[in-house]
C-alpha cells in the first residue's frame, strides 16, 4: 500500500498567490512585508476550509526565509524554509488551543517567548481555533500579547470570532476570510485534475464545488472521494449518485409540469423522487433553489449570481423565458411556506403534494384576477382625477337663452340638474337651492336651514305633547321582552305591573331583586324612550309591598320535655301510659 496524500494536504498552498479566493488578505500581507509595516498580533477569522491556517504558516514561513523573493514570497529552498517543511524549525511554534486551552498550557506557551530565536529574526506563534480557550486562559495571555518582545508574532485563528473577549480582538490586527466563491473552487479542482491526468466533467466539478459550500477543504475531500469511486473519469452522474444529490432534470421537469398545470405529472414526478429515497423537505429545499435560479435567469443583472455550469444555463435561461416572474415569485412563497411548516405537519408528503398543488394552478388563479380587473377600473373610473377645464364645461354649459329677471332671480351657479328639482316643489315655498364647490360639497342657505330645524322642532313638540297610555307602554314593553335572551330577565319583565302615573312609567314588581334587575338594564329605557318618542321619558320603579313573602322566625327546637307534652297533645294514650308506669322525659 502507496503512501497516499489526501488532496488537501498533497495541494496546500506554499505561497501567498497559491491561496485560492483570499487575495484581499494575501495582497494586504505582501504589502506590510515590503513597508515594513508589520503588526506584533494577527487574527485570521473565516469559515472552516478557507486558507487561514495555510495563510499564518506562508507568513511564519516568509518572516524567517533567507531569500524571499522580490514579490515577497518564501524561496522554500533556504535552510529556514526547509526546516518549516520538515516540521524541525524551533523558531515556529503552533498550539491548538481545542486541546491546549487551560492557563497551564498558556503559560507553558509565554516561557517560551523569553527566549530569543536561536536562527532566523522572528518567533512565531501560531494559535489555531483560539476561541476554544477558556476565559483565564485569555485573561493570562492579554499582558503578553499586548506588548510582546520585538522578536515575537502572533498569529491567532478561529471560525468563530464572536466568542473571543474584546480585550484579545482589540490587541489584533483582524483579517477576515471569505468564502471560496464556486468559481474559484472549480477552477482549482481543473488544475488539480490536469496535474492527475483526470478527465472530469465540469457539470461535476461544479457540483463538487456547490456541495462544499464556500469550503476549499472539504470541496478537496470530496474530490477524493469521487476519485476513489470513479477512477480517473469523473462523470456527472457519479457525482451525484454518490454525494446522493437530487438530478436537476427533476427539478426541471417539475416546474415544466407546474407550467402546464399537470397536476398528474407533478404529482408523479413527486412520487419517483420519493422512491429513489430523497427526503420529501431535501426536495422542497431543492425547488426553492431552482425557482430562485430562474428568478436570478430574469434580468441581466442578476445573472451572475448563477454559480452553475454553462449547459445548465443554457437550460435556465430557456426555462426562465416561459415562466413569468409572478409564477416564480408565488411559487417561491408556497414552497417557503411549506419548509416553514414541514416539520409541525403530520402526513410530510401530504404536506409537500399540497404545496405543489398550490403552484399547479398559479397561472390561473393569475388570469382570472386579470380578467376581474377591467370591472374594478370601470368603478374607479368616476373618481379619476381630471382636468379642471374639463370639470368647469361639464359643470357650466352653455345656458339657454332666458328672460332677463329670471336670470336676476336664479343663481347663476345652478346646474341645469338642480333647476329640474327646483321645478317640482313639494311645498309652496321655494326650497333652499344647492350649489356644489369644486371639492363635492352642497352649499346651503343658512336661513332655510333654520327654517328647516324649527319646523322639525315643531313636529317634535307636537308629538311630545301626546299623552301616554297603557296600550302604548305595554306594547313597547312587550317588544323589549321578545328582544331579551336571558331567561330570568324575561321572567321579570312579565311579571311586572305597569300603568301611567304624571307622565311616567311607574313599574310595580315583587321584589327587591327584581328592582334591582330591571334598574341594570340600561336599554329598556333607551328602548322605551325611541318606541314612545319621549326622550325625557323616567320609569319609577316600586316593589309592592303587598307581594312580600312573610317572614317566618326559626323555632328552636324542641328539648325532651317539649317533645314530650308535643306527643302528649296528639295522642292521649301517652299520657295515660306515663301514668301508669310513672314515665317523665329526662332533662336536658
Amino acid at each position: 500500500m502507496g503512501n497516499f496524500v489526501v488532496s488537501a494536504r498533497k495541494y496546500r498552498p506554499t505561497k501567498f498567490d497559491e491561496i485560492v479566493g483570499q487575495e484581499h488578505v494575501s495582497q494586504t500581507l505582501k504589502n506590510a512585508l515590503q513597508s515594513d509595516h508589520l503588526a506584533h498580533a494577527f487574527l485570521f477569522c473565516g469559515p472552516r476550509g478557507v486558507g487561514k491556517t495555510s495563510c499564518a504558516r506562508i507568513l511564519a514561513k516568509v518572516l524567517n526565509c533567507q531569500n524571499p523573493t522580490e514579490d515577497y514570497e518564501p524561496c522554500n529552498t533556504c535552510e529556514s524554509c526547509q526546516s518549516f517543511k520538515e516540521n524541525t524549525s524551533f523558531n515556529i511554534t503552533e498550539l491548538d488551543a481545542a486541546s491546549n486551552n487551560s492557563v497551564e498550557h498558556i503559560r507553558a506557551l509565554i516561557e517560551q517567548v523569553r527566549f530569543q530565536p536561536q536562527q532566523g529574526k522572528y518567533k512565531i506563534f501560531i494559535i489555531d481555533e483560539v476561541h476554544m480557550l477558556s476565559q483565564q486562559a485569555f485573561n493570562a495571555f492579554l499582558k503578553t500579547l499586548e506588548e510582546p518582545p520585538a522578536y515575537a508574532i502572533f498569529i491567532l485563528a478561529t471560525t468563530e470570532k464572536h466568542k473571543i473577549i474584546p480585550t484579545i480582538l482589540s490587541r489584533c490586527q483582524i483579517f477576515d476570510f471569505r468564502r471560496i466563491q464556486v468559481t474559484d473552487i472549480v477552477n482549482h479542482l481543473k488544475s488539480i485534475c490536469e496535474r492527475e491526468s483526470i478527465e472530469a466533467e465540469e457539470s461535476a466539478l461544479h457540483i463538487i464545488a456547490q456541495k462544499a459550500d464556500g469550503a476549499l477543504r472539504d470541496a478537496l475531500s470530496i474530490f477524493d472521494r469521487i476519485i476513489a469511486f470513479s477512477g480517473k473519469q469523473v462523470q456527472y452522474d457519479d457525482v451525484i449518485r454518490n454525494l446522493n444529490i437530487l438530478d436537476y432534470d427533476y427539478f426541471f421537469k417539475m416546474t415544466d409540469a407546474l407550467l402546464t398545470e399537470d397536476a398528474a405529472a407533478v404529482l408523479n414526478t413527486f412520487d419517483e423522487i420519493l422512491r429513489k429515497g430523497f427526503d420529501a423537505d431535501i426536495f422542497i429545499n431543492g425547488l426553492s433553489e431552482h425557482l430562485r435560479n430562474l428568478l436570478v435567469c430574469k434580468d441581466p443583472q442578476t445573472l451572475k449570481l448563477l454559480e452553475v455550469g454553462e449547459k445548465l444555463q443554457k437550460r435556465y435561461a430557456e426555462q426562465a423565458g416561459i415562466s413569468s416572474k409572478t409564477f416564480l415569485m408565488t411559487a417561491l412563497n408556497i414552497a417557503n411556506d411549506c419548509d416553514i411548516e414541514f416539520k409541525m405537519a403530520r402526513n410530510k408528503r401530504l404536506h409537500v403534494e399540497i404545496a405543489l398543488l398550490k403552484m399547479t394552478y398559479i397561472q390561473r388563479a393569475t388570469q382570472l384576477s386579470e380578467l376581474d380587473m377591467p370591472a374594478q377600473v370601470q368603478q374607479q373610473e368616476p373618481t379619476e382625477k381630471k382636468n379642471p377645464e374639463v370639470i368647469a364645461a361639464e359643470k357650466s354649459p352653455e345656458p339657454e337663452p332666458i328672460a332677463d329677471e329670471k336670470v336676476a332671480e336664479e343663481p347663476p351657479t345652478a346646474s341645469p340638474e338642480e333647476k329640474t328639482e327646483e321645478e317640482q316643489p313639494v311645498k309652496e315655498e321655494k326650497p333652499a337651492q344647492k350649489v356644489t364647490t369644486k371639492h363635492g360639497v352642497e352649499k346651503v342657505d343658512l336661513n332655510n336651514l333654520l327654517a328647516e330645524v324649527k319646523g322639525n322642532g315643531d313636529a317634535n313638540g307636537e308629538e311630545k305633547v301626546k299623552k301616554l297610555n297603557q296600550e302604548n307602554i305595554q306594547s313597547a314593553w312587550d317588544d323589549y321582552v321578545l328582544q331579551v335572551d336571558s331567561d330570568s330577565l324575561k321572567v321579570t319583565l312579565k311579571n311586572a305591573k305597569l300603568e301611567v302615573v304624571d307622565e311616567q312609567i311607574r313599574v310595580t314588581v315583587g321584589s327587591k331583586l327584581a328592582l334591582d334587575t330591571i334598574k341594570v338594564e340600561t336599554g329598556l329605557i333607551e328602548h322605551l324612550r325611541k318606541e314612545l318618542r319621549q326622550k325625557e321619558l323616567l320609569l319609577d320603579i316600586q316593589v309592592d309591598e303587598s307581594q312580600k313573602p312573610e317572614i317566618v322566625k326559626p323555632q328552636k327546637p324542641l328539648d325532651a320535655k317539649g317533645k314530650f307534652i308535643k306527643m302528649r297533645s296528639h295522642n292521649p294514650n301517652i299520657q295515660e301510659l306515663a301514668k301508669r308506669f310513672h314515665l317523665r322525659p329526662d332533662e336536658d
